[in-house]
């Protein structure tokens, strides 16, 4: 092909705010990832697997259409029916709506359910910011026990301690319940229509005054700073409730500070609501969070059953492992066995037995193409193995395989029919 043909294939790239993981820092994605997913099974958790799009209405109805997540940032288009669907921009409201379709919510409750994956944000990218974020969720539906959302809250704390996080704090507080929201949003409105806010400000706070809370506007917030907090309105039942989880709390030893202010991005939270901060990430701080949605399984055509949940941003806890410095074990490691075979005959040999090795449960991996012994070894290396098999000819001829230990730099010559038991009891 010539070269002026060639020119007109330009090298592509990958969309706008949409991370790559590639080796090596791919497997440091995948082990907060399962290990997220781990932590949440430990707890009882079930996997759903959600639809990557749904209904536009259900995320406009679930979500709320006056925060920025439905305003603004929801990949949304016509399919060719003519239906307006929407790339799922988070995962509590296709969780209801699973649950509503399937009824899971007629059998024992709470139904507590486990998910992860992409979700789908326009926003401006930025370290941390992405239009295609990575997140472990769980749900916990039909039963409002403050119990329950203390264990919800120690569950986000193990995980990210699980992966040796340190350096992050849990910030809480309550957004009340139906009976001192309407009480505590009008005075909220009272103080907001008083300020010389712009137009768009001034509808936001007519469609839900928290939001303006949320305004991340230094004009905004100066403006705010004496702004009346929903943690002075409280109702008895949903004052006792906040201490009750933030008792259970204390006796789990999961440490937390109130922040009175703390406002969501989504409109169905009530009552208990959480962030998980990590100061090492600058202006996207925020590596986790969630709270009580009482209400919501009504407003989508269900019973009317509480739940609360989270969603751990996979993306910004690798930033922040990284931040801290924390290097997580293993995961330089690909295989446990890697094959070196020098020969035709010996190769063909060493093929199959990386094959029984791998039925067996074992990882193994091996050297192709004509690479030199030396050079073959480095590929070992390279696969992090804690064992290398060496195969020549003479080794063939013999019926044996020598068994390098790559860290304590020892070699042992093991009989071919031998080598799949001998290397299951050592890694065991």
């Amino acid at each position: 092909m010539s070269e002026k043909k060639e020119a007109k294939f330009k090298a592509l790239s990958a969309p706008k705010g949409v991370p790559d993981y590639v080796p090596p820092g791919s497997p440091v994605f995948l082990k907060v990832r399962e290990t997220f997913i781990h932590q949440a099974h430990l707890a009882g958790f079930q996997h759903i697997e959600l639809p990557i799009f749904e209904d536009t209405t259900l995320f406009a109805r679930g979500v709320g259409e006056s925060t920025d997540v439905v305003s603004k940032e929801m990949y949304t288009f016509a399919d060719r029916g003519g239906r307006s669907v929407t790339l799922r921009p988070e995962g509590t409201a296709g969780v209801m709506r699973s649950v509503i379709e399937h009824s899971l919510d007629r059998g024992q409750l709470p139904v507590k359910l486990n998910y992860a994956g992409p979700f789908f944000r326009y926003e401006r990218p930025q370290a941390g910011r992405y239009r295609q974020l990575q997140q472990v969720g769980v749900e916990a539906i039909g039963v409002d026990d403050p119990a329950l959302d203390a264990e919800i809250i120690a569950l986000a704390d193990r995980s990210f301690r699980a992966i040796g996080l340190s350096g992050f704090r849990l910030e809480l507080t309550s957004l009340g319940d139906h009976t001192c929201r309407p009480e505590y949003r009008a005075k909220l409105q009272e103080f907001l229509f008083a300020l010389p806010l712009d137009e768009e400000t001034r509808r936001r706070a007519e469609l839900n005054p928290l939001r303006v809370l949320d305004d991340k506007r230094q004009a905004v917030q100066e403006m705010t700073a004496d702004a009346p907090l929903m943690l002075d309105y409280l109702s008895d039942e949903a004052r006792n409730h906040f201490e009750t989880v933030t008792g259970l709390l204390d006796d789990m030893s999961v440490p937390y500070v109130v922040n009175p202010r703390m406002v969501r991005g989504l409109d169905y939270y009530t009552k208990t609501c959480f962030e998980f901060v990590h100061d090492g990430l600058g202006a996207q701080s925020g590596i986790g969070g969630g709270g009580r949605y009482d209400g919501l399984m009504s407003q989508l055509g269900g019973q009317d059953l509480s739940g609360i949940g989270y969603g751990l941003g996979v993306d910004r806890a690798v930033l922040a492992l990284a931040a801290e410095g924390v290097e997580l074990p293993d995961v330089a490691r690909r295989v446990e066995v890697f094959g070196v075979a020098l020969g035709t005959e010996a190769k063909k040999a060493m093929a199959t037995l990386i094959n029984d090795l791998r039925v067996a449960g074992i990882s193994a991996d091996m050297s192709y193409g004509d690479r030199g012994l030396k050079g073959a070894m480095k590929g070992a290396d390279r696969a992090g193995a804690r064992f290398a098999l060496v195969l020549g000819e003479q080794e063939l001829a013999e019926g044996q395989v020598q068994i390098k230990d790559l860290a304590a730099h020892e070699q042992t010559g093991v009989a071919l029919e031998a080598v799949v038991s001998e290397l299951g009891q050592r890694l065991s």
